[in-house]
């Protein structure tokens, strides 16, 4: 039976073949884009759920509030906090510190650079699943100096040829620091873990962290692992007392410390923090992605269902013959669906030849190595994203089938076979329907697409306050150990370089435009009361960094030469932003200028103040910033260069650099791209959104295409009659067309609002944002419309043209 069910499915689908191509044409295409959106899905839900213990660990964040304001939002919390959570809740069972670092390594006379480093106690291995290959997991990183390094990282400094059992003990130079004693070998990183490193040390070598400040530096991520079916909320509800126990209000700087857990799984994709220690994800994002991929091989079944329920009136004879025959209505139903089972099949191969043609180029779009291995990937929460997928296509399946079968097994064979059949007006107006929520889909996803575009194209032109184009960055030379000419060679390197012809300015600076700054949360006017502090942050620079990076002086001086010095405590001068000079309520910039503030027990005198600027991207608001005048081994050189011949200019700085701080790595990079990865999750959120946008309206035509076919087919002698009567082509054309743009129309009305709601929502991620204008809707509408004539006027005007003799002689 199945066997002849399948026979003729396929001989039907041979006759009509057309509208079977239409079909498996929209269907393949829907399957595909929802196939390649669902490994990146599949991806980005599956960060750390490697870890055995991933449904266990939480990391904690604190929110720190001063004056009743919140003034951080981080990830960044003292070093004691995960050991004093571990010492006085009985549902902490292990904890660890990390601290992140970048170092460059030595062995003997090889050096590496750029490696991420990260600080953690010994019981990191426990916790997490980084699995050595070659030492003890629980002693490893037991002792100071102790270090445990990749097998990648391994490789690069010991060579491919070495057994890695032979690397224990051997010993490396981070930067211009003490020696590590490598004690273990890990396996490399997992691409989807929040945690990148390519070497662990020891935690208790950082001897410059005490009993005395371990309560008052908020630089450590803490991790901490509970007790199995433990309640994180519950624990949570207890930290309010712990914030009293251990900081009372913190006297220090007035501000109030909460603390909060967030589960391991979400660390990647749900992080709205500062100090973040990675790069993060956006749920946004590929939530909405997601609603996308679905919404295409929704609009594909669509066609799907409109295509074959509008062809039940060529097919009622057929219908009516088979029931005759003695074929049930439940046997009719399994015929259809079999021809439904097919067509999905056909697509889904079509589909994956599809993928296979695309893969390296949608790989390159999302920045990552992806396959449809992914989609066995365990997702969010654990579920497996394969079975759900599996669950998903088969029930579309059903679904998309389903309806067509019942339509057409209902015929009555009587009158089927008398030629008396006409068209269901329940089926006309479910087409209809499905034709609304169709184009309402595609004109929604076009609105988003607008919007997306304007946003992504109003940050990237949004003034930042200062010029940071064309700004060739040199890190500094780490290996270089610090003394007292230390601050002559850095300027003399500076005046060198300015010689080099192209180079328009230099600085150096301790950060950069685009990095989390430091922050002094004890900042105050000296004639304010002594319980008033305010929170701001903080960044030394070098001569001439206001003015190389175009910063609007609004009132004072830059920093001169006579404002530095080789002893920290002998430094008097600051410059503020204008969002300082209004927290502490200074009339304006001029008051300010002259003025004293002190923070962590000095007083410093205000000699300018800069326009503000954005030290991060708009999805953050401008904060309180100050400069003060600083030196270090660890300063970043600003180059400004000309355009032209940047590689002559490149390797003359490495030359001059290399003269001065021999035996360092000379490493750069321009600022602006470097500033600009901050919008890395916006822009190809934007890519793929277009991308698949496009994808929706290919096949919304495709179905309409088909429709229109098919009504020009069952229309084809009143056209004739029409034409004999004397209608033009435009007459027809428009008979042919007015029906399904009031359809589109609906659509515009009822997508407006939903995706006005929804782009808002996504806006909202910005401190930023631009308005969402009237003309994005009337747009939308109008694109959408053009869209739906074009299509549709493809096979009207062809049926116009036609001869109306042979349009009489049908049937």
């Amino acid at each position: 039976m199945f066997k002849n069910y399948f026979r003729t499915a396929w001989r039907n689908l041979m006759k009509n073949k057309t509208f079977s191509l239409i079909n498996i044409a929209g269907l393949s295409i829907g399957m595909a884009a929802c196939l390649l959106i669902l490994q990146y899905v599949s991806f980005q839900l599956s960060f750390d759920q490697f870890n055995k213990n991933a449904s266990d660990i939480y990391r904690v964040v604190n929110d720190r509030y001063q004056n009743g304001k919140l003034i951080q939002h981080t990830t960044k919390t003292y070093s004691a906090i995960s050991k004093a959570m571990h010492d006085d809740y009985p549902e902490v069972t292990n904890y660890s510190r990390v601290l992140k670092g970048m170092a460059i390594l030595s062995y003997n006379t090889k050096k590496i650079g750029g490696q991420n480093l990260l600080w953690v106690d010994n019981s990191f291995l426990a916790m997490f699943s980084y699995p050595l290959l070659v030492g003890n997991s629980a002693t490893a990183l037991k002792e100071p100096n102790t270090t445990v390094i990749s097998e990648t990282l391994a490789k690069k400094i010991f060579g491919v040829n070495n057994h890695l059992e032979s690397l224990i003990g051997k010993v490396i130079i981070p930067g211009g620091g003490e020696s590590l004693k490598i004690t273990g070998i890990v396996r490399d990183v997992p691409e989807n873990s929040h945690l990148q490193f390519d070497l662990l040390c020891s935690y208790i070598s950082l001897s410059w962290i005490t009993a005395d400040n371990e309560f008052t530096i908020p630089g450590m991520q803490n991790y901490i692992q509970l007790k199995q079916v433990t309640n994180y909320k519950a624990l949570e509800a207890k930290f309010s007392g712990f914030s009293q126990k251990y900081f009372q209000g913190n006297k220090i700087s007035g501000s109030v410390e909460k603390f909060y857990l967030q589960p391991l799984s979400k660390a990647h994709l749900y992080s709205d923090f500062q100090d973040e220690i990675g790069k993060t994800g956006s749920a946004v994002a590929v939530w909405g992605l997601l609603i996308i991929s679905m919404l295409i091989i929704f609009i594909a079944w669509i066609n799907y269902i409109n295509l074959a329920t509008a062809k039940s009136l060529e097919r009622a004879k057929e219908v009516g013959i088979r029931k005759v025959a003695g074929a049930t209505r439940q046997q009719l139903i399994g015929q259809f669906l079999s021809e439904s089972l097919i067509i999905n099949i056909v697509a889904l191969l079509i589909a994956l030849f599809l993928i296979n043609l695309v893969q390296d180029g949608f790989n390159k779009l999302v920045q990552h190595q992806l396959s449809l291995s992914y989609l066995f990937e365990k997702g969010f929460h654990g579920y497996s994203i394969i079975l759900s997928l599996i669950a998903f296509i088969v029930t579309g399946i059903f679904v998309s089938g389903f309806y067509p079968s019942l339509v057409l097994s209902s015929f009555k064979p009587i009158l089927v076979l008398k030629g008396k059949y006409t068209r269901s007006g329940r089926g006309i107006l479910l087409r209809k329907v499905l034709i609304i929520g169709q184009f309402a889909v595609t004109i929604g996803l076009i609105i988003g697409s607008f919007v997306v575009y304007r946003q992504i194209k109003f940050v990237n032109e949004q003034n930042l306050g200062m010029n940071i184009s064309q700004m060739l960055i040199v890190k500094g030379p780490e290996l270089t150990q610090w003394d007292t000419t230390f601050m002559r060679k850095e300027n003399s390197f500076i005046n060198e370089i300015m010689q080099i012809p192209g180079v328009l300015g230099a600085a150096h600076s301790g950060s950069l435009p685009g990095e989390d700054l430091w922050t002094n949360s004890d900042m105050k006017r000296t004639d304010a009361p002594a319980e008033t502090h305010f929170t701001v942050q903080h960044s030394g620079v070098g001569p001439g960094f206001i003015d190389l990076y175009q910063m609007k002086l609004m009132a004072g001086r830059e920093f001169r030469a006579t404002d530095y010095n080789d002893d920290w405590n002998k430094l008097h001068s600051i410059i503020l932003n204008e969002a300082v000079v209004k927290l502490l309520g200074f009339k304006s910039a001029n008051d300010a200028v002259g003025k004293q503030i002190n923070t962590e027990g000095r007083n410093y005198d205000v000699i300018g103040v800069v326009a503000d600027f954005h030290q991060k991207s708009l999805h953050y608001p401008i904060e309180p910033t100050m400069f003060f005048p600083n030196f270090s081994m660890r300063d970043y050189f600003s180059v400004k260069v000309d355009p032209h011949d940047l590689s002559s200019k490149i390797a003359a700085t490495k030359k001059k650099y290399d003269s001065f701080f021999p035996g360092n790595l000379f490493d750069y990079y321009f600022l602006d791209e470097k500033f600009n990865e901050q919008y890395g999750n916006d822009k190809l959120f934007g890519k793929v959104f277009y991308i698949f946008s496009g994808f929706a309206i290919l096949i919304a035509c495709l179905g309409l295409l088909g429709l229109s076919l098919l009504a020009t087919l069952q229309r084809t002698k009143e056209i004739g009659i029409r034409k004999v009567l004397g209608a033009s082509v435009s007459n027809i054309v428009l008979m042919l067309s007015k029906d399904f743009v009031k359809l589109v129309l609906i659509s515009l009305v009822i997508a407006t609002p939903v995706a006005s709601y929804i782009m808002h929502n996504w806006l909202q991620d910005f401190a930023y944002r631009i308005n969402i204008s009237w003309w994005i809707f009337f747009a939308a509408g109008l694109l959408a419309v053009v869209i739906a004539l074009a299509t549709i006027s493809f096979q009207a005007i062809k049926a116009a043209s036609a001869n109306p003799v042979k349009s009489l002689r049908t049937e």
